[in-house]
Parts: C-alpha cells; sequence; structure tokens
C-alpha cells in the first residue's frame, strides 16, 4: 500500500508539467534554416560584383568608360534591390520617399512586425546587416586610397558607391533604432490623404446647395 501511495504521489506531481517543444522547434529553424535564398544571394551577388570589378577591372578591359559604367550599373542593381527587395525580405525592414498633396517630401521608414512563424531567420538577418555595413567601409577605404594615389579619374565612381549604400545604411538603420511604423498605420494615413479632396468637394457642394435656397426664398 505504501508504494501505491508513492506512485500516486509522482503522478500527481508530473500532472501539471506541460512540455512544449514547438517554440524550441520555431528557435531552431530561425537559427539554421534561410526562408529566402534567392533575396540573400542577390543581397550580396551586386555588392560584391562591384566591388570585385572594381579591383580587377583592369585585368579584363583597357576601356575606362566600360569599367566605370560597368560598376556603375551594378551599384544602381544594387540600390534597388537592397531598398525595395531584400531588406523587407530578410529583416522586415522598408523605407521610401512620398510626396504629400501640398509638394512636401516627407521620408518614410517602417519596421513591419510579423508573427514568429513568418519572421526572418537569424542567418538572413545577420547576412544582411553584415552586408550592409562592411560594403560602404570598403568603399569609403577606396575613397582614401584613390585620394592618395592621384587616380582622380576613379573618384567620382568610388563617391557613388559611398553614397548609394551608405543611403541604404542609413535608411534601415533608422527603421531598426527610430522610425518603426506599421504599414496599416502608413496605409491608412495614405487613405486618409487621398480622401481630403472628395470631402472639401463635398462641403462646397453642400455651401452651394444652402446658398442656392436661400436665394430661392429671398
Amino acid at each position: 500500500m505504501v508504494d501505491f501511495g508513492v506512485k500516486t504521489a509522482l503522478v500527481d506531481d508530473t500532472e501539471d508539467v506541460s512540455l512544449d517543444f514547438g517554440s524550441e522547434e520555431e528557435l531552431a529553424l530561425r537559427k539554421a534554416r534561410i526562408r529566402h535564398p534567392l533575396a540573400t544571394f542577390f543581397h550580396l551577388f551586386f555588392r560584391v560584383s562591384a566591388i570585385v570589378t572594381y579591383l580587377f577591372c583592369d585585368w579584363f578591359s583597357n576601356s575606362f568608360v566600360a569599367c566605370f559604367v560597368t560598376i556603375l550599373l551594378l551599384l544602381s542593381f544594387d540600390f534597388w534591390s537592397v531598398k525595395n527587395v531584400t531588406g523587407r525580405l530578410l529583416v522586415g525592414l522598408r523605407w521610401w520617399n512620398q510626396i504629400d498633396e501640398d509638394g512636401k517630401s516627407h521620408w518614410v521608414f517602417e519596421a513591419k512586425r510579423v508573427p514568429a512563424i513568418a519572421a526572418s531567420t537569424e542567418a538572413e538577418a545577420r547576412i544582411f546587416w553584415l552586408g550592409l555595413i562592411i560594403c560602404p567601409v570598403i568603399w569609403t577605404m577606396f575613397f582614401f586610397s584613390t585620394l592618395f594615389s592621384l587616380k582622380l579619374k576613379w573618384l567620382a565612381l568610388v563617391i557613388a558607391g559611398i553614397s548609394l549604400q551608405t543611403a541604404n545604411l542609413y535608411g534601415y538603420i533608422h527603421c531598426k533604432l527610430g522610425g518603426q511604423k506599421t504599414i496599416s498605420r502608413v496605409t491608412s494615413r495614405l487613405f486618409g490623404t487621398t480622401d481630403v479632396p472628395k470631402r472639401q468637394s463635398r462641403r462646397i457642394a453642400e455651401d452651394g446647395t444652402e446658398e442656392h435656397g436661400k436665394t430661392g426664398t429671398r
């Protein structure tokens, strides 16, 4: 009888214990998997290709114009893909410029809030931020090396590389630290601004009918 009592006590002690392996599995998936391999590849492809082409373009072509145009195109493709595609997919961040109805320019910085299942993995986030930070540093080193070696013909290209990649770095840091807005707030604000002309036209029509009614009674 004593043994039976001990067994029931053990069963009672273990009844309230709940084991949740789902969160651990999701955490392991976030650490191991890359959910967007194509976006991860192109996040690094254009910027690394621009740097490699800048370093070794003299080996393949003697034309300065061809090298200049090729590197500038790679930098432009990198700027567009990082700004519009890879930032949104890999880390859930986005930034852009919009002009309101008064003609004023506004910068919008967003940090999308998604559930843990749809969130980006740690590997993707690490690749994104490392590529975003290291490459502008490399172009800054190119700037000083070009300046000290008096290769001034490359100076405009190096400044363009610094400007394009630093713009993305600044935009995403602002999204991450200070400019977090949900997409729903921005869309609701945009729809609110589009309703303003309709409200104004409706008020003008109502004022016109009231004035017409007053003149009719007179």
